[in-house]
């Protein structure tokens, strides 16, 4: 989906965030710059692709490729500790799609004091939340019938919700092959292939990069090998709303798993906000043919 100009104030909230997080020392010198690339930018873009350009920009100005290295390792951390615990709350397949998409919940921002509070509090209650869009008996249907997946992740500490997910998968389908994919390079907190590696998730799956350091997975963007996988698996799982973004739009049989954050996306999908959602970007296909 293109940039829609209910985004534009959310973006430069980011900037501001980011010049922040990064510990920029003159930040007007900084926004000046965005300013003057977004004067030109161009709005057939996602949303995601743009953050990424803007984000290049912050680590051009700043000088440091990953600004978010320490804000990454620290929640990754974070969550691994939790992992037991969340492991023995997880009953069944649904429960561990709603357990990923919890982990996309949490709010990364350093002002957030309450991080690991909140963690076990949406974990304690994940046998009470639903989802708004429930298309998981179809996503198990294309499972079974599967030999290959890729998974797209999002965020740091979310990625061993991912991990979970990712090992309840491999339990009920043996037969498939998974790729895990992160991000090319440093863009917000994103992972990317440290990350990865980091939490284990090559024991259940290969990981690769999708060679590129837009927010969500922008195919015009992503590097060949990454290209080559996506078009020969049999299905794709897309984490949180930046993949959706980048996404929505796709044939491809994606199942999107994300918390609808905003109002855009809540009026795009047609649910209300903080909704869960377990949704194939094929069923709006799938509902015309049983009209006609």
């Amino acid at each position: 989906m293109k940039m829609n100009k209910q985004c534009l104030p959310c973006l430069m909230n980011q900037v501001v965030k980011m010049a922040k997080m990064t510990n920029c020392l003159n930040q007007d010198a900084l926004f000046h710059q965005v300013f003057q690339y977004m004067s030109q930018v161009d709005f057939d873009k996602t949303n995601p692709e743009i953050i990424g350009e803007v984000f290049a920009i912050v680590k051009e100005y700043t000088h440091h490729d990953d600004p978010y290295q320490s804000l990454r390792t620290y929640y990754n951390q974070l969550f691994l500790k939790q992992l037991p615990q969340i492991e023995k709350q997880i009953h069944s397949f649904e429960e561990a799609i709603i357990s990923a998409i919890v982990g996309n919940i949490i709010d990364f921002s350093p002002m957030h004091q309450n991080v690991e509070q909140d963690i076990t509090t949406y974990f304690q209650n994940v046998h009470q939340l639903s989802l708004a869009i429930n298309h998981v008996e179809r996503l198990k249907d294309d499972l079974k019938n599967s030999s290959s997946l890729l998974y797209l992740g999002d965020n740091c500490g979310e990625i061993c919700m991912d991990l979970l997910f990712i090992k309840t998968i491999k339990a009920f389908y043996p037969q498939l092959h998974i790729y895990f994919a992160t991000r090319g390079k440093p863009v917000v907190n994103d992972s990317i292939l440290e990350d990865a590696y980091f939490v284990g998730m090559d024991q259940y799956a290969t990981i690769i990069s999708n060679g590129d350091g837009s927010l969500g997975t922008v195919l015009s963007r992503v590097s060949q090998e990454f290209l080559d996988i996506y078009q020969q698996v049999d299905i794709v799982i897309a984490k949180g709303q930046a993949n959706f973004e980048s996404l929505s739009e796709e044939k491809h049989n994606i199942y999107f798993l994300l918390m609808v954050k905003c109002e855009v996306i809540s009026q795009y999908i047609g649910v209300p906000q903080k909704s869960l959602v377990c949704m194939s970007n094929l069923n709006k296909e799938l509902e015309n043919e049983n009209n006609n």
